[in-house]
């Protein structure tokens, strides 16, 4: 039994889901550009503070460069569904930011005493000594904010890419680069600093390093950053027995972009114990680098401490409903021939990916898909095709048991499908796309009810 509805539309689709509601695997977010994710665990729920990108032009920014006016701030429960909250703070809105500067870079934000500090850095509207960029504070009782920002920067900083740190003693630490990268301890009330600016000692002394993100483990201190080697940023660390350093290179996190995406920006958190990477990379704007999308990936450790290096990945975490929009183009695997991604839409690139499924044979498999304990009754895919062809849907492997076979018409249009399941899944499955018959079938997503 099959049945078909054409003319299903994309936005839609998202509208059922809920309004505010951003579901997505890398990257992230899919309605706007974000880089420098700086991730927290508050309240039982991950909130990410990036920045936010927006696309340059003469009477905007500066055309051809990084160009960002706002800080939104997104949070999940699960690391698949988002919320944006909106945006928390805007250039134009703080009094001693130049509100043509277009220079909101990479945030941060931490609690302590029941308030939530958001650290962000940005161009001074001053003339005087204390032009260039400063680093700022806004304060909120809630990590969605609304936060207010205080009416200066902190006083003796200059630089960008704050981080803070509060070590176990209850000492806070903020970081920050420009040339270098520094550290400086943080009075109680978290908006002075209550000691001298000082170079974090013994990282690699070539190349631009920026962005630092600290964080302890067992005992060993983490120092994060971006670091071009060559001649884009790739993701290194170095240890050490102190938050103030100093350390000692340790490795790389994660290798530079195999498609030249120049920066990469990052943090590290632990939730439910396990470790996740977030990180950009240009995955929305594939010609131009200075527009990014936020990611995120599991990071984990070697027995002495030492953490494995993270390969990127489409999937990146969470789990994801059976009776969700699956994006089968975010994939964890593929077949060795036959199979391609491309945009919905070049001119467009929002509205996502699809995958083409091009001769018999060729398949994606998509990890972690949750069936619950409801029981599904039929699939639906969203297709197009030429010619139309046969789809398979499989459990674990391309050769596993076969879920779903679905008959989709030879239609160029985008049309959805309709198919009864002939097995009835529970639980949480690897599920594999395969065209059994045919060739030319385009998917957009498949999702089951």
């Amino acid at each position: 039994m099959k049945r078909i509805i054409y003319g299903l539309s994309l936005i839609s689709c998202w509208l059922l889901a809920g309004i505010g509601q951003l579901s997505a695997q890398n990257p992230l977010i899919m309605d706007q550009y974000t880089a420098d994710p700086s991730a927290r665990v508050f309240e039982g729920k991950v909130y990410v503070y990036p920045s936010h990108d927006i696309l340059a032009n003469e009477n905007r920014g500066r055309p051809g460069w990084f160009c960002m006016e706002d800080y939104h701030v997104f949070s999940s429960a699960n690391l698949t569904e988002w919320q944006d909250h909106g945006v928390i703070v805007s250039q134009y809105d703080v009094d001693w930011v130049n509100p043509d500067s277009y220079s909101m870079w990479a945030p941060d934000c931490i609690a302590r005493n029941g308030k939530y500090y958001f650290y962000f850095p940005a161009n001074s509207r001053d003339t005087g000594m204390r032009r260039g960029f400063g680093i700022g504070v806004a304060v909120a009782d809630h990590p969605e904010g609304p936060y207010i920002p205080q009416p200066e920067p902190i006083q003796n900083v200059r630089g960008i890419d704050p981080n803070l740190f509060i070590d176990q003693d209850g000492q806070a630490y903020l970081y920050w680069s420009m040339g270098n990268i520094y550290v400086a301890k943080l009075k109680e009330n978290m908006l002075e600093l209550a000691s001298e600016p000082q170079v974090v000692k013994d990282l690699p002394d070539a190349g631009l390093k920026e962005g630092p993100y600290l964080f302890e483990r067992n005992g060993i201190y983490y120092m994060t950053y971006p670091h071009v080697a060559n001649k884009t940023e790739r993701l290194e660390y170095a240890i050490g027995d102190n938050p103030a350093g100093p350390f000692r290179f340790a490795g790389v996190i994660m290798d530079e972009s195999p498609t030249g995406c120049w920066t990469n920006h990052h943090s590290i958190i632990e939730l439910k114990d396990q470790w996740y990477l977030f990180y950009h990379h240009n995955d929305l704007s594939p010609k131009f680098d200075k527009a990014r999308s936020i990611r995120a990936d599991s990071l984990f450790f070697n027995g002495d401490g030492t953490i494995r290096k993270v390969t990127p990945t489409l999937r990146g975490v969470g789990v994801t409903h059976a009776g969700g929009m699956i994006q089968i183009d975010r994939y964890s695997a593929t077949g060795d021939h036959g199979v391609s991604i491309g945009f919905l839409d070049s001119l467009d690139t929002f509205r996502g990916w699809k995958t083409i499924l091009g001769e018999k044979g060729a398949w994606t498999r998509y990890n972690t898909v949750d069936f619950g304990d409801q029981e599904m009754q039929t699939v639906q895919i969203k297709a197009s095709s030429e010619k139309g062809g046969t789809v398979e849907i499989r459990s674990g492997s391309a050769d596993g048991p076969v879920i779903a076979r679905v008959e989709i018409p030879a239609y160029p249009d985008w049309s959805v499908v309709h198919s009864n399941l002939l097995e009835v899944p529970s639980g949480i499955h690897h599920l594999v796309t395969l065209l059994g018959e045919g060739n030319g079938v385009e998917i957009d997503w498949i999702n089951f009810k």
